[in-house]
């Protein structure tokens, strides 16, 4: 099985290769516009966007596992340019469906026949997708939902898991070293992540945890899975039909209030992701349906995440700066989580956050979505050499994708107003208030005590001073070496002034000895040159930042 596992990883690299070679070669002329030899060129907006549709179509030629690649890539704004994450954000996981012999073979390998598995049995799919495809059954006189693991795509993912390995030291040609760190990682990530995606019976475990969490609200509604029909590689769960979450018209017909309804989605995540710490990972309408009532249906939890605690803090304080339009509490907080360089430029990125927050605001200055925050972040964190963590990749995505599906439910929709009212009535407001105090007291505190401790120390010190008995210690921090350039020009003006008059002097003693003249004359010509070196700014190589002020002005003006 390994062998022919590897003999197609073999072939499968050679396809991969060939499906890539345009984009390659073009990689390649960036850095040497002729391939082995001239300069580099200048990459435009254009051939960004060029290339990423290259890139789309290459991604669904190669099939399964890279269309997943694909959408997790769309994810990560520290790996691509904005221009290739909006272009792979339209990347969608739907492909032909297995032939029926063939998904039945696996269902009968993990649950005996299907006939005495279920009453009945629909064999054409209700949706299929690159890993699996869902079936549509009865089990004891209800309707049931079989999500039914692909055919052979355990060895195809195996097989595209390694060509994606062995590929690394050439995609590492063609990107920067802090990307490159990213872009590792981003492998390891990937094969986790399919994995999991891959094992229904931790979708299974995923769907009970984030059913329990919202036991007592009644504004979602997640299928109920049943264990004795469900394995690895076979989940089935109730039936559970609805109207799609962007089917407007069908929701007015259905009298159910779309704001309302925007606002339950954007707070069920929010729970999701800062009290809960796992979420649902993939919210675009397909995965969301409405019942007749108004509740929310939640599909696939193949693709979830988990935030630990230190990131749900941040996140909370984003949201609160965001709500206050702090910009530098913004920039703290980005910093904290590790998306954000300690040695960014605030200033830029200041104004990138003031631009995001003014674009966004409309008429109302109340009125501004994160989501076009977020864009702007997520351009900027691609101009800079950052490393976004994979969970709050996810969280970013999915962030952005519920933003988009609440202003398609309501075009006015506010998401800070819902995410400001959600976090006052779950305390986090007041904690964060309360937290200001506590430090403002500490601090105050300690202002306090210096008071009392600084006029007695300062008293003794001036004792000292009056008894001529008062010593100081300096130290003197010369990280750029200033003293030892001084040092050297005072040692190479005394030999200069030393040599100068020496040579002078046999001139005057001896004129037509020019031999003397030069013996003396040459090493004092050669001091002259050393000193006048160390008086010029050393040149060097210069670098352009990638992010300037007159960039973000031609992005305001875009």
């Amino acid at each position: 099985m390994v062998t022919l596992v590897n003999l197609r990883a073999y072939w499968r690299f050679l396809v991969v290769l060939y499906q890539f070679s345009p984009l390659i070669v073009a990689y390649t002329r960036d850095k040497r516009k002729y391939l082995l030899f001239g300069g580099g060129r200048r990459v435009t907006t254009e051939m960004r966007v060029e290339r990423a549709d290259i890139l789309l179509e290459s991604l669904l030629t190669l099939g399964p596992t890279f269309i997943k690649l694909g959408q997790l890539l769309s994810t990560r704004p520290d790996i691509l340019p904005p221009e290739y994450i909006e272009v792979l954000g339209s990347l969608q996981d739907d492909v032909p469906p297995a032939p029926w012999d063939e998904s039945k073979a696996v269902l009968e390998a993990e649950l005996g026949p299907v006939e005495e598995a279920f009453d009945s049995f629909d064999s054409d799919p209700i949706s299929g997708a690159s890993l699996g495809q869902v079936y549509v059954a009865e089990y004891e006189g209800e309707k049931v939902a079989v999500k039914v693991r692909r055919p052979g795509i355990e060895d195809l993912v195996e097989a595209d898991l390694r060509v994606i390995r062995w590929s690394m030291p050439l995609l590492m040609r063609f990107i920067g070293e802090g990307r490159a760190f990213s872009l590792e990682n981003l492998a390891d990530e990937f094969a986790k992540t399919i994995r999991e995606e891959m094992d229904y019976a931790e979708e299974a475990e995923t769907l009970v945890e984030i059913q329990e969490n919202f036991a007592d609200d009644d504004t979602l509604v997640i299928p109920e899975p049943i264990p004795e029909r469900s394995d690895d590689r076979v989940l089935t769960m109730e039936y559970l039909p609805g109207t799609k979450i962007n089917n407007i018209e069908a929701l007015d017909d259905r009298g159910i209030d779309r704001t309302e309804l925007a606002t339950n989605l954007q707070r069920i995540y929010l729970q999701m992701i800062v009290d809960d710490g796992v979420f649902h990972a993939d919210p675009h309408p397909g995965n969301l349906s409405v019942t007749d009532d108004g509740r929310i249906i939640f599909y696939d939890f193949g693709m979830h995440g988990e935030v630990d605690p230190f990131i749900q803090e941040k996140i909370v304080e984003f949201y609160i700066a965001v709500a206050n339009q702090d910009v530098d509490g913004i920039l703290d907080t980005l910093i904290e989580m590790g998306t954000l360089s300690p040695n960014v430029d605030r200033q830029v990125m200041g104004d990138v956050m003031e631009l995001a927050i003014a674009d966004a605001r409309g008429d109302d200055i109340e009125q501004y979505r994160v989501n076009q925050i977020l864009e702007q972040v997520e351009s900027t964190i691609y101009e800079f050499p950052l490393r976004l963590p994979r969970n709050l990749a996810l969280v970013l995505r999915v962030a952005g994708v519920v933003e988009g599906v609440c202003v398609t439910l309501d075009p006015e929709f506010d998401f800070i107003s819902v995410a400001t009212d959600y976090l006052t009535e779950e305390g986090y407001r007041e904690e964060s208030v309360q937290k200001i105090i506590e430090g403002v007291g500490q601090q105050g505190q300690k202002t306090a005590q210096s008071l009392f401790r600084v006029p007695p120390k300062l008293e003794r010190v001036l004792d000292r001073a009056d008894r001529d008995n008062l010593t100081l210690n300096v130290r003197l921090e010369d990280n750029r070496g200033v003293l030892d350039k001084l040092a050297k020009r005072l040692i190479y003006g005394i030999f200069l002034s030393f040599g100068f008059v020496s040579t002078v002097i046999i001139y005057a003693l001896n004129p037509e000895n020019l031999v003397a003249v030069g013996a003396a004359g040459a090493p004092t010509g050669v001091v002259a040159l050393l000193l006048w070196r160390s008086f010029r700014s050393r040149k060097g190589i210069r670098t352009t930042p990638q992010f300037t002020r007159q960039n973000l002005k031609e992005r305001r003006r875009e």
